[in-house]
């Protein structure tokens, strides 16, 4: 009789080990999903951060830096009396750029250079003051008599500097398939802010190539992407029927959509005239472009290219109107970084069996 328990006893031991092991196991998979819920619900809340608030304050006013309270923009005599220049960092055919220092504080002096263009540059300030917000870099002050405006610092410039930022070795840990979709995602935004901004549907014209779309950007020092020059950013109201030309001249190439190029061929004389306006979707188009200087050539980005290549193959539609809208775009960019975090964290989980 003193033998049955023993023997009960070791007839359950084998199915009680497995039993601990797959709630152990259970039990690591909840922590690392939910490790990965709060991960991307941190992010996804970054992105999804109030639209018309950079740095908590009121239109009108900004904060700079570790300033506690807010001001208000500044004015022509604050700039002429506080604001001094350091060098020029840069010029374009509208204005001059240069670092400049406010309160010991590093900031961007922009300035008017050619007055046929001042019609330009005027409506990019409008443009600049009316968007604030978590996508456009900070206007901090402006004079409209002297052509002035004046924003913050951003030490890693344009995205043009992408890729030589990302080889320092600093910066060499963001150089990641993961970091570089992030960025991706970023300039979607930017491009779906704009697109359902608060004065309405807005195209950004100053895109007739790469080079010129990277140099409307800056890099932030946390590594998020600002629309930084809004000199070229037309309407499109199509209850009134009005569309948008980006400029009076010529576009060629296949990086500006196809509704943007001649259409009568090369025996038909280019004339502004006869040009045929088109909507906001010429910015759908040029997003795989972008997105694939984003990506680079890291480890696991051409994975990345492998999940987006549907959405990106809907973007490149001939027809503008069989593009996606650029939330589309954004959401399903959302959703391929999901899914590759959740495949990363996966082998991880089968170590643990």
């Amino acid at each position: 009789m003193e033998k049955k328990p023993h023997f009960v006893r070791r007839e359950f031991l084998p199915r009680e080990v497995p039993s601990i092991s797959l709630a152990l196991l259970l039990a690591a998979v909840l922590l690392l999903n939910a490790l990965l819920y709060l991960y991307l619900n941190k992010f996804y809340n970054s992105l999804g951060r109030v639209e018309t608030d950079p740095g908590l304050c009121p239109f009108g006013h900004f904060k700079l830096g570790a300033m506690k309270n807010c001001s208000p923009w500044l004015s022509c005599e604050a700039i002429n009396r506080e604001v001094r220049k350091l060098k020029c960092v840069g010029e374009g055919a509208v204005k001059k750029v240069f670092l400049s220092e406010w309160k010991e504080k590093k900031v961007v002096l922009s300035q008017l250079t050619n007055s046929e263009l001042k019609e330009d540059f005027l409506h990019g300030l409008k443009m600049l003051k009316a968007l604030q917000s978590k996508h456009v870099v900070r206007l901090l002050g402006y004079c409209e008599q002297q052509f002035t405006i004046l924003t913050e610092y951003h030490p890693l410039g344009s995205l043009r500097g992408l890729n030589e930022t990302l080889h320092i070795p600093k910066y060499k840990g963001m150089n990641t398939w993961h970091r570089r979709l992030m960025l991706a995602i970023d300039y979607v935004s930017v491009i779906r802010y704009l697109h359902s901004s608060p004065l309405g549907t807005l195209v950004m014209c100053d895109s007739n190539d790469l080079d010129k779309v990277l140099s409307q950007y800056l890099l932030t020092s946390d590594f998020h992407v600002l629309v930084n020059d809004l000199d070229a950013l037309p309407l499109v109201n199509r209850s009134a029927g009005r569309l948008v030309k980006c400029g009076h001249r010529e576009l060629r190439g296949e990086f500006v959509a196809p509704e943007q190029r001649w259409p009568y061929g090369e025996d038909v004389p280019f004339e502004d005239d006869l040009m045929p306006p088109y909507d906001e979707k010429t910015d759908i188009w040029k997003i795989p472009d972008v997105s694939n200087f984003f990506l680079g050539h890291v480890e696991g980005s051409d994975i990345v290219r492998l999940h987006l290549f549907d959405i990106h193959a809907a973007c490149k539609k001939k027809d503008p109107a069989e593009r996606p809208s650029a939330q589309e775009v954004l959401d399903t960019y959302r959703k391929v970084l999901t899914l590759l975090i959740r495949e990363a964290a996966m082998p991880s989980t089968r170590e643990m069996l």
